[in-house]
């Protein structure tokens, strides 16, 4: 029997589909692996805002991760939301245990609709516990000169920031650039050793849409557990992105929802 790739999302729930586990393991399935979750925390959320958070007990964000990874085992693992100090450490502490190879870390610090999902204290605790075991972490612009604690306005912040992630432990940097003020296109830098590689695709302007963050990390995530290096797993999810920005539904009063199918 031919092996298939499997994937472990750990984040949060997202009532509206539209990000975190639910976006996570549609894009898993659209690529054809497998995909497996341990929620961190549940959400009350629509497009227009978020209602309620309720983090999930430790004791059984643990269960989840071990539940999975002593069985079923997982070839790529991705982390979303992650809000709290407690969280981190034991996500970082079941990671270490098994020595997951391919961990792509996305910094959810806020959410889509303003929502601020990580306290100052979580962060440091971010940097520090979980991405010296990351191949990738992936922020986007806001989220990149928060821990790095400036704004970053220029490409030579951007550069200076990419540099200063990579010191704090993970193999691979992804700054998104879906915030900047180029209408014609989006220009995502990664940052591997002493080089910084452009990844671009065309701005589909819709409008927003929610759940951007989400499918991309997750794509990364699927890529490479399919066996596709990094620069490769990272060009491809900007691509599968880009179509999937292209068939947002306008379902909600709010952000346009993304649809993840295979093919995509």
């Amino acid at each position: 029997m031919r092996k298939i790739p499997r994937a472990l999302t750990i984040a949060g729930s997202d009532s509206s589909g539209g990000a975190g586990i639910q976006a996570d393991l549609r894009v898993f399935e659209a690529l054809g692996v497998y995909g497996m979750s341990a929620i961190t925390a549940v959400t009350a959320q629509n497009t227009l805002t978020i209602l309620g958070v309720r983090n999930v007990s430790h004791a059984l964000i643990e269960a989840q991760i071990n539940a999975v990874l002593c069985d079923v085992g997982a070839d790529a693992v991705k982390t979303g939301m992650l809000r709290s100090t407690g969280t981190i450490r034991t996500v970082a502490a079941c990671l270490g245990q098994w020595k997951v190879k391919h961990l792509v870390v996305d910094p959810v610090i806020k959410a889509s609709t303003g929502l601020q999902l990580m306290t100052p204290r979580a962060r440091r605790s971010l940097s520090e516990s979980l991405f010296p075991l990351a191949e990738l972490i992936t922020p986007n612009i806001p989220e990149a000169g928060v821990l790095v604690g400036q704004k970053l306005r220029s490409r030579s912040d951007l550069e200076s920031a990419g540099r200063s992630l990579l010191s704090m432990g993970p193999r691979g940097v992804l700054i998104k650039g879906g915030h900047t003020d180029d209408l014609r296109v989006v220009t995502d830098l990664l940052f591997l050793g002493t080089r910084v590689i452009e990844i671009s695709s065309p701005r589909v302007r819709t409008g927003p849409v929610h759940g951007t963050g989400c499918v991309l990390s997750a794509a990364i995530t699927a890529n490479l557990a399919r066996g596709h290096d990094l620069v490769s797993s990272c060009r491809r999810a900007k691509t599968f992105v880009a179509a999937v920005i292209k068939r947002s539904l306008p379902l909600g009063k709010g952000q346009r929802l993304l649809a993840p199918r295979t093919g995509g």
